[in-house]
C-alpha cells in the first residue's frame, strides 16, 4: 500500500504544473473575473509570463512547438521559438508549400505595443524565420494560413478594444502590468 501512495505522490509530482505558471494564470483569471478593485494594477513578471507561454504551448502544440522564449523591452516583446510549421497548422497546406517549410526551424517575433483609454494596437515589427526577414506578401500567407484559422478574431497593426475593464497594458524589461480603469 506504502508503495502505492509513494508511486502515486511521484507521479503527481512528475506531472504537476508549473507553479509559475499558475500564478500567472491566477493573476490572469482575476482579470478576467473582473474582480479587482477600479484601479488595480496586476503585474506579470517576465519568468511568470514565460512559464505560462510554455505550459499553453506544450498543451496546444505538443509537437510543433518548443524552447519558446519571450524577452521583454520598454512597450516591446520578442518571441523566440523552434516551431515545425505544418505541425502546427489547422489546415492542409498545398504539398508544394509544405516542402518548403516543414521541420523544425527557428522562429523569431518582435511586435510593439500601443496601449490607452481601453484601446491597444500590436505592431507586428518583425518575424523571422530560420534566420531570414519575412515580410510582405510571405508574411501575409503565413498569417492567413497558420495565425487566423487558430486566432480569427486576431488584430495585427490595427487597433481593438481591451476587454474585462483593462485601461491599459505597459510592457517593460520588468514585466507586463495591466492596469484596470479607474
Amino acid at each position: 500500500m506504502r508503495r502505492l501512495l509513494l508511486s502515486a505522490f511521484i507521479a503527481s509530482a512528475l506531472f504537476a504544473a508549473d507553479p509559475v505558471a499558475d500564478s500567472a494564470q491566477k493573476k490572469l483569471d482575476s482579470i478576467s473575473d473582473q474582480k479587482l478593485k477600479r484601479g488595480a494594477v496586476v503585474t506579470l513578471s517576465p519568468r511568470e509570463i514565460n512559464a505560462w507561454i510554455h505550459e499553453k504551448a506544450v498543451k496546444a502544440f505538443p509537437d510543433g512547438i518548443r524552447n519558446e522564449r519571450i524577452d521583454l523591452g520598454p512597450g516591446t516583446t520578442d518571441g523566440n521559438a523552434l516551431v515545425d510549421l505544418t505541425k502546427v497548422s489547422k489546415a492542409q497546406s498545398n504539398p508544394l508549400i509544405a516542402r518548403l517549410i516543414e521541420g523544425e526551424r527557428p522562429l523569431r517575433v518582435a511586435i510593439r505595443v500601443e496601449s490607452a483609454s481601453g484601446r491597444a494596437t500590436v505592431f507586428l515589427t518583425h518575424v523571422e524565420l530560420s534566420g531570414i526577414a519575412i515580410d510582405g506578401s510571405i508574411l501575409d500567407f503565413l498569417i492567413k494560413h497558420f495565425v487566423q484559422p487558430r486566432y480569427p478574431d486576431i488584430k495585427i497593426n490595427e487597433p481593438f478594444d481591451l476587454d474585462f475593464n483593462i485601461d491599459h497594458i505597459e510592457i517593460q524589461p520588468t514585466g507586463v502590468r495591466v492596469l484596470i480603469k479607474k
